[in-house]
């Protein structure tokens, strides 16, 4: 990575998003202290943009400051866990009511594309990961509200912390699947309220297959 090439600003913000990914990929665990000397080094970086890469990050969620003894990838609780399924449903039903309501039926085809890929995709764990929060994000972009948007986006980034990612439970894909058609049917009938009942139960049985039990 050459920071010769990029502004100041633009240098911070390259470096927070590969911290990020380093993140999602568990490179960096959850809990673990950040070296801040050492990545400064490995990214041929002074130390001033990754401090500000790490504010960006504790913004986020994804990392938590201590006094004293500098950054670490911020570690989930059960309770953290059940506050961001929480929230996440409240958004997204709502949202998915909204799409129920007002969508064109060129935007519901969109959704429908994407939710055929996911069909094709439940072999490939990687895939179905990327293609169902493609899916979520649509919905959202389709409710068309920002700010609930961007909370949901900051809201996912958190999620990701959870060792125990609901996806990964053996049996999970297939039931998602299932919560998905029934998102799909209720907002093909145009049923505001089926809609976000079923949106409601998909975050209810997320949950329940990412709690560590």
């Amino acid at each position: 990575m050459s920071a010769l090439t990029l502004t100041p600003r633009a240098l911070y913000e390259e470096v927070a998003e590969l911290l990020r990914q380093r993140i999602f990929r568990r490179e960096l665990e959850p809990g673990s202290w950040i070296d801040e000397l050492k990545i400064a080094e490995e990214f041929g970086i002074s130390r001033t943009p990754l401090r500000e890469a790490l504010k960006v990050l504790a913004a986020e969620g994804l990392v938590t400051m201590k006094v004293r003894r500098g950054a670490y990838v911020t570690e989930m609780s059960e309770k953290d866990l059940r506050d961001v399924y929480h929230l996440l449903s409240l958004l997204e039903s709502d949202g998915a009511g909204v799409v129920a309501r007002t969508a064109t039926a060129e935007q519901l085809r969109s959704l429908q594309d994407l939710h055929a890929e996911l069909e094709a995709a439940t072999a490939e764990r990687d895939r179905f990961f990327a293609v169902n929060e493609r899916f979520h994000m649509r919905l959202l972009e389709l409710s068309d509200n920002r700010w609930r948007s961007q909370m949901v986006a900051d809201l996912r980034k958190v999620m990701k912390l959870n060792r125990h990612n609901s996806l990964l439970k053996q049996g999970r894909i297939e039931d998602s699947l299932a919560e998905h058609r029934a998102i799909m049917e209720a907002l093909a009938a145009r049923d505001a309220d089926a809609t976000v009942r079923a949106m409601q139960a998909h975050f209810a049985q997320g949950l329940e297959a990412a709690s560590p039990h």
